[in-house]
């Protein structure tokens, strides 16, 4: 269990394949009139990237652009989202190109020239562009994942991936504005750590919260037929589950804020706000609430609530379910003017 656990969960970390596409029928065909346009960048969460029946990974359009989209569009019917993202990118990619399947739906070019080109050829009518990159630069950084003593951090592989948010993301972020202006909107992101589901390993522990990210995913519905699952000591609790993997939960809850902490300084440097995810999503937050009904520190019952890690049918998988979707669409939308 504990190892098929491990394997799966890198495995989603990696599979982020989906791509972009409009938001739908443009808002001129719909209103006859000029539309004004939202453009959203970034990786698979971008798209809404969910684990489908079996698991695999597929693009929805059920992601926190799509949701964020079409409660703007309630307020503004000529607003069209122009959905640019695509599964797998880096800040490297983002920048230079470099995957086959985003390199062919930008004609060859980069995500960041694409959108260059959109803000230039719609220049004063891009009203708002949102942003989420960087997660992808830490998916190559776990390795023996079939080993019985579980996996192996690359701690290189990661220094990597922080020196390139350090150095790439102060280009993406002077690039965006320079190309969108001084008056357009943009607003990034900052990141959850979905690895602290991994204090649920031990003896079944995923299993318990199953339940609990039923309900988020699903709705009362299925979580009424989930909801009486009992944990390995038939409490249906997490409680007494120890941390299985402390060292993994400790290192990237370090290295998390230390990412956060970048993006947040870079984008500040050019007028683009920061949609704190870290904070919604009680990242840092390891108190169990007084309230709690599953013993679980805020932060692992966010990661369960908001996403698919703690779902053994279709997970784990990192990214966010339909539940972490809205919530990461209305830490956006706070920051709309």
């Amino acid at each position: 269990m504990r190892i098929r656990w491990i394997a799966a969960l890198a495995a989603a970390a990696v599979a982020m394949t989906g791509c972009g596409g409009d938001g739908g029928d443009s808002a001129d065909e719909r209103a006859g009139t000029e539309p004004s346009y939202y453009l959203s960048l970034g990786d698979s969460l971008t798209v809404g990237v969910q684990p489908d029946a079996n698991g695999r990974p597929e693009m929805t359009s059920d992601g926190y652009t799509d949701v964020l989209y079409r409660n703007l569009y309630d307020a503004d019917s000529t607003l069209d989202h122009e959905r640019m993202g695509c599964g797998g990118e880096d800040t490297t990619s983002f920048i230079e190109g470099g995957l086959a399947h985003c390199d062919e739906q930008y004609d060859g070019t980069s995500q960041l020239e694409a959108a260059e080109a959109f803000l230039s050829d719609n220049a004063g009518r891009v009203d708002l562009v949102t942003l989420t990159i960087g997660g992808n630069n830490f998916t190559g950084c776990v390795s023996d994942l079939e080993s019985a003593d579980g996996p192996s951090l690359d701690t290189a592989c990661v220094e990597d991936g922080l020196e390139r948010i350090d150095t790439e993301i102060p280009v993406i972020a002077s690039r965006l504005r320079a190309a969108a202006g001084p008056d357009t909107q943009i607003i990034a992101m900052t990141y959850y750590n979905p690895f602290l589901a991994a204090l649920l390993l031990e003896d079944g522990g995923a299993d318990d919260a199953e339940a609990e990210d039923a309900e988020s995913a699903d709705g009362p519905e299925d979580a009424s037929e989930d909801g009486d699952a009992e944990g390995a000591d038939g409490s249906g609790e997490a409680d007494d589950a120890e941390a299985g993997e402390p060292d993994l939960v400790e290192y990237a809850t370090s290295v998390l804020e230390e990412m956060n902490e970048s993006l947040r300084s870079s984008y500040a440097a050019q007028d683009i706000e920061v949609a704190d995810v870290e904070a919604t999503f009680d990242s840092t937050n390891f108190e169990v609430p007084e309230d709690s009904g599953t013993g679980m520190p805020a932060n692992v019952q966010a990661v369960c609530d908001l996403t698919w890690m703690c779902n053994t049918d279709r997970g784990p998988d990192i990214h966010t379910n339909q539940a972490g979707a809205q919530e990461i669409a209305a830490t956006f939308e706070d920051l709309v003017q």
